[in-house]
């Protein structure tokens, strides 16, 4: 039994290293009939280290960098073929494919990068740790209250774009000697300025439930994915009502550790294409798109797991109800939105009916929505966000101005000063 699970392992492995030797020949023959970029021509890289599987934490920037482009040209700088292979298909900023720590070296070298953004904590990011004279800013892929959102690993840049006081709070209560208000930036959440998308059905009289859970986890801490707990029982009842769409959107990474949970998954999915099979006006969708956005202004009501897309439909301003872990060691941090919101433990995932009912109508619960986008967001009206990354932009710009100026002339003194000693040494 042993051979054979090592066999496969192995089976796995070479399989994978020879999918990415050839993404890299593509990588590469893609990138060799583009004209090359001009030296000297982007000043803001986005750092990413990861490969296809990651690509979410990339997709929800592609516009907002795309709009900070106009005035300071953008290139993503990416490790991974199969990161970089997406790229270069979708509608993402210039792409510098440099899988190794030299091909990273020449192209930092022909570029004047006085900025470099990072949307994950990859352990790679180190790698470019190593290049002064820039600062290296974590700008995330999400607002949340997960584990993830108080990491030390924030103390290793030298700024992070947060989405408002609710992030500068989470910090200072979990780290150590972290200045937030020195080393924090609120940006709000400019995604919002950019959601796109079109309805894939046409709009009835149905009440439509967006189910957005997480990925298993891979670690105690953070099982927060509902699919195997609750997920089955609450789709299945609401295919079964007849007055529901269900829009069904999981995290990509589904599966990925757990077998039984990647099973779930699949097992949803059989009964969504099965509901509208049987009943084609259902139209029931799995939404496995890039696109973000549609999804959260049309669904009456959503039902997500403690993740990112917690807040990105919080800041829609619209019912929710959060999925209770079921694992006891699983983290929750109910100091901010979560020891306020609606909770949808699995026995309620079994009466996910009147569960929907009650929230919609609960108008009390929809101002207090209010009261915490203002809190995690501030102004989310459209346009305030962007100004605001733009905005923060600028600043750094700007301190990167004055510590070269700083620079330049420190080396200058020293000059003149060596200058001086050698005219006295003359005289």
């Amino acid at each position: 039994m042993g051979a054979l699970s090592d066999a496969k392992k192995a089976y796995r492995l070479l399989r994978r290293a020879l999918e990415s030797r050839s993404a890299v020949q593509r990588v590469r023959r893609r990138l060799a009939e583009r004209e090359p970029y001009p030296p000297e021509h982007f000043q803001i890289a986005v750092y990413f280290a990861d490969g296809a599987v990651n690509m979410y934490q990339m997709r929800q920037w592609y516009r907002p960098l795309a709009e900070l482009s106009k005035r300071w040209p953008v290139v993503v700088l990416s490790r991974q073929a199969t990161g970089a292979e997406k790229l270069l298909d979708e509608d993402a900023p210039p792409v510098a494919f440099v899988p190794k720590v030299r091909d990273l070296e020449r192209f930092i070298a022909t570029q004047d990068i006085r900025i470099v953004l990072y949307v994950n904590q990859n352990t790679r990011n180190f790698q470019m740790f190593r290049y002064g004279r820039r600062w290296h800013v974590f700008i995330n892929h999400g607002e949340s209250d997960k584990m993830y959102m108080t990491t030390n690993q924030y103390k290793a840049y030298d700024w992070a774009f947060v989405a408002g006081q609710a992030a500068r709070d989470r910090l200072s209560r979990t780290l150590w000697d972290y200045d937030v208000d020195r080393r924090t930036i609120e940006i709000g959440r400019p995604q919002a300025d950019h959601y796109s998308g079109v309805l894939p059905y046409a709009p009835d009289d149905r009440i439509v439930v967006l189910y957005a859970p997480t990925w298993e986890g891979d670690r105690p801490s953070a099982h927060y994915g509902s699919i195997a707990s609750h997920g089955e029982a609450l789709v299945s009842a609401l295919l079964a009502s007849g007055r529901h769409r269900v829009i069904y959107r999981p995290h990509p990474r589904s599966g990925v550790v757990d077998e039984a949970y990647g099973a779930a998954h699949r097992r949803i999915l059989a009964a969504i294409a099965a509901a509208n099979a049987a009943d084609p006006a259902a139209q029931h969708v799995y939404d496995d798109g890039p696109e973000l956005g549609w999804q959260l202004a049309a669904a009456d009501v959503a039902v997500v797991d403690i993740s990112a897309m917690v807040y990105d439909r919080l800041a829609a301003g619209k019912p929710l109800m959060i999925t209770r872990p079921v694992d006891p060691e699983a983290a929750v941090d109910t100091t901010g939105y979560l020891s306020d919101c609606e909770w949808l433990t699995v026995e309620g995932a079994t009466d996910i009916v009147s569960e929907v009912d009650r929230v919609r109508a609960d108008e009390a619960a929809v101002a207090r929505l209010r009261m915490w986008v203002q809190h995690y967001f501030g102004d989310t009206t459209p346009g305030v966000a962007t100004a605001k990354f733009h905005g923060a932009i600028e600043q750094l710009m700007q301190e990167w101005d004055r510590w070269r100026a700083h620079e330049v002339g420190t080396v200058r003194d020293d000059q003149n000063d060596d200058d001086e000693e050698a005219e006295d040494e003359d005289a």
